[in-house]
């Protein structure tokens, strides 16, 4: 899908912070919000997120002390004092007497003189105080720092968090506290944050958790950095104007948060651009320690730190210079002077032309595949008269059984055709429906259209115009790859990007509105669509590869990963594939929505492009080799998120996200209490309360219904059916079961178990609709 979805929400974090609203009074230690309001709450150092939550303190009536580093900027101390609405102390010793709670934030420098010094943390710690760190210290470091204090001061607690900005439309505006350690720790952590009015506080699993997940999470920021970089400067190299990359990107499959809010600093040279780059450097560096720690290769990340290395050196040729300038050199490109260039709206420009646009009737199509059939369909319905050709044959029956008319080969569909449409997988491809024996163009009459929405190199299409020039027949080329999926395809609301010579999409605008719901338009001729696309696929791909690369550290550093996944979600490190894609590695589902050969293809125009412009592209180049690796393992075939494979073969991990361990002392207090000896007196009691008790049953073998009277019982179980069941409340579940009796495939090779869990989920799901 090329735009956007709205985040998947987060159940399980946003879910902990309303429940802890809604039932803060009791809190499970006993302690009211009017008694943990009182608390003192110290902050030590601080940042633009550390004053929000100290003012979110205040506002809850607790009471707020903080100390500043002297030689830190001082502008944390302002904000601390002003908006968190805290007093400042003169070392850390006095800004923690008698805190229950206090929050540190530190660098892994000085971390030890910070907590043990003469007038460090632990000199002011009352006993049972709770300490919350967010550090860059690395896990290992974060233990020993953790037994060194226990040492030291016994009856003391120290929590690890990872604190961010919410960035999710449903967390926008709140602080994400993550915090792992003892539980019982944990919980008592969470009365203080309970009661305020812009945080959102989660418990993940033991000591040091949080951290490792802050350090996926910088992984994939520094990956979409740099990938941001390589993007915009080869979009610009093939002539298309920065902010046009921009605005359709934004909204498209490529997109990530890094993009979005790195772009306009890199046109409009912003200064904080040089401290974001030496942040993203510094925590990359952690992520590398602690790789090599677990033994973990991170290539995506090791290539990605040596750019960031290289631009934040800020010298060329012995001079100081800007990360841009440096940037510029790299690439041979000045973007900030493209970025000037007169800009027009590509999105209005192809209002225009679909309102000026011809009618065509008589349309060929060649390439009924997964996207080319959803398309030609679509037509199909919307009036336009098809004739379509493909080498399945079983395709062409399917399209004719809808009311399509078929031919036998390429040059038979072009004969009548005003437009022809091509769809093909790639250019030897697209070449050989043209050119090939009984091709296309030899059937073409003159003055057709043609629409190529292949994705394919801006070169091949470039080329394309030019052959189709010197057969002086008039024939029209419009460059018009689309973006959006099978389904959207049948919908008819892709995302279509454009161009060619005026005449040629005044032929096709109708045709190309009817295919879209997004249509930009871009000057430049044929190849700029292309090399719009082309930019798209570069982050596409790489986001796929980075997101691999990230879920598999978290789970070589023994994260829960659908955890990490529900986190990063709100985080600065999605991308749009992060979230589409992670979820088929999580399931162990590579059932081909996008195969890993697609990338292998796409990656590789980038790749060709890019010596075709001589322009330096490290991350795409090493995500394309990691497609690659995929493809040679025998994964081509797959969806495009098993290049996780290629990882998890490497180093042994398993991403897929098995559901926790159960306690057995939780499992059994959780059970309802016991039947009495007897208990028909209680079902006869509980039976006359209410007359209307609904029993839902569900048996896939309906034999089983002769058991049942007056009942419904359901043979299949679509959620709409269950839901529907649901909403009767019913107070009792019956499964009836037999599973011996269905076929191998319908149990599955993992037997009984693997089905009853199949059919658990469905349940859970159409509870979760009623």
């Amino acid at each position: 899908c090329s735009l956007p979805c709205p985040l998947s929400l987060c159940s399980p974090l946003l879910r902990a912070g309303r429940r802890r609203r809604r039932a803060r009074s009791h809190a499970t230690s006993g302690m009211s919000p009017s008694s943990s309001a009182a608390k003192v709450v110290a902050f030590v150092g601080a940042d633009g997120l550390s004053a929000a939550l100290a003012a979110s303190f205040t506002r809850s009536g607790a009471i707020v002390r903080f100390y500043i580093d002297p030689k830190a900027d001082g502008s944390a101390a302002t904000a601390l004092a002003e908006q968190g609405g805290g007093v400042r102390c003169a070392s850390p010793a006095e800004a923690t007497r008698d805190s229950a709670l206090v929050v540190v934030l530190s660098d892994a420098d000085g971390v030890d003189e910070l907590f043990f010094g003469a007038q460090g943390i632990v000199k002011g710690l009352c006993k049972e105080a709770i300490v919350l760190i967010r550090s860059t210290l690395v896990p290992s470091h974060l233990e020993k720092l953790g037994q060194k204090l226990a040492d030291e001061k016994k009856g003391i607690f120290l929590l690890d968090a990872y604190i961010f900005s919410g960035l999710s439309d449903e967390l926008k505006q709140n602080i994400v506290v993550v915090a792992s350690g003892r539980k019982d720790v944990a919980e008592r952590a969470g009365q203080f944050f309970s009661g305020l009015d812009k945080t959102i506080y989660f418990v993940e699993g033991e000591f040091g958790c949080s951290s490792k997940i802050r350090l996926v999470n910088d992984l994939l920021e520094s990956i979409h950095f740099v990938a941001s970089t390589e993007a915009m400067f080869i979009g610009v190299r093939a002539g298309i104007h920065p902010s046009i990359i921009y605005d359709i990107i934004s909204n498209a499959a490529g997109s990530s948060r890094i993009f979005v809010e790195v772009v306009p600093k890199i046109l409009s040279e912003d200064p904080l651009l040089i401290d974001f780059l030496k942040s993203l450097k510094k925590h990359a560096s952690y992520v590398m320690d602690t790789a090599k720690a677990a033994t973990f290769p991170l290539p995506l990340l090791a290539v990605a730190y040596q750019q960031l290395i290289h631009g934040s050196s800020g010298v060329i040729r012995d001079e100081s210079a800007s990360p841009l300038k440096v940037w510029e050199q790299l690439f041979g490109v000045n973007i900030v002077d493209a970025a000037s260039q007169q800009i027009y709206d590509a999105s209005k420009l192809a209002d225009q032309l679909v309102m000026a646009s011809k009618a065509a009737k008589r349309i060929g199509f060649i390439g009924l595949g997964a996207m080319g059939f959803g398309m030609a369909s679509h037509l199909l319905k919307s009036g336009f008269s098809i004739t379509a050709y493909d080498v399945y044959k079983p395709t062409l029956a399917r399209f004719a059984a809808l009311g399509g008319l078929t031919k036998d080969s390429p040059e038979e569909v072009s004969r009548d055709a005003e437009i022809l449409i091509i769809m093909v997988a790639n250019e030897v491809q697209a070449e050989s429906v043209l050119y090939g024996n009984a091709g296309a163009v030899s059937g073409l009459p003159a003055g057709t259209s043609i629409i190529l929405s292949s994705t394919v190199s801006p070169g091949f299409v470039t080329q394309l115009k030019g052959r189709l020039e010197a057969e002086c027949r008039e024939i029209k080329l419009v460059d018009a790859p689309v973006s959006g999926g099978v389904k959207r395809a049948a919908d008819g609301t892709l995302t279509v990007i454009v161009s060619g010579t005026d005449e040629a999409l005044h032929c096709t605008g109708r045709v190309l509105s009817a295919l879209s719901e997004k249509l930009y338009l871009i000057k430049g001729g044929c190849g700029a669509a292309s090399s719009v696309k082309m930019v798209n696929q570069l982050l596409a791909g790489v986001h796929i590869a980075s997101a691999a690369e990230a879920m598999a550290f978290g789970a070589r550093l023994n994260l829960r990963t659908r955890r990490v996944f529900e986190i990063i979600q709100h985080a600065r490190g999605y991308s749009w594939m992060f979230g589409n894609r992670v979820p088929h590695m999580l399931d162990n589902d590579y059932t081909p929505l996008s195969a890993v050969d697609i990338f292998v293809k796409d990656l590789g125009i980038v790749s060709r492009e890019s010596s075709n412009l001589r322009i330096p592209l490290h991350v795409s180049s090493v995500a394309h080799q990691l497609f690659v690796s995929g493809s040679a393992s025998g994964w081509g075939r797959y969806d495009d998120s098993a290049v996780v494979k290629v990882y998890e073969t490497l180093s042994g991990v398993k991403v897929e996200g098995r559901p926790p361990m159960l306690n057995k002392e939780d499992v059994l207090r959780s059970l309802p209490v016991e039947w009495p000896e007897v208990p028909m007196d209680d079902l006869v009691s509980s039976a006359s309360h209410d007359s209307k008790k609904v029993l839902v049953v569900l048996d896939d073998d309906p034999t089983g219904t002769q058991t049942v009277h007056d009942i419904e019982v359901l043979t299949e179980w679509p959620v709409e059916a269950l839901t529907e069941q649901f909403l009767k409340l019913p107070t009792c579940f019956f499964i009836l079961t037999n599973s011996r009796s269905m076929i191998a495939n319908k149990v599955g090779k993992c037997g009984l178990k693997q089905f009853i869990f199949r059919v658990f989920k469905y349940i859970f799901k159409a509870f979760s609709l009623s």
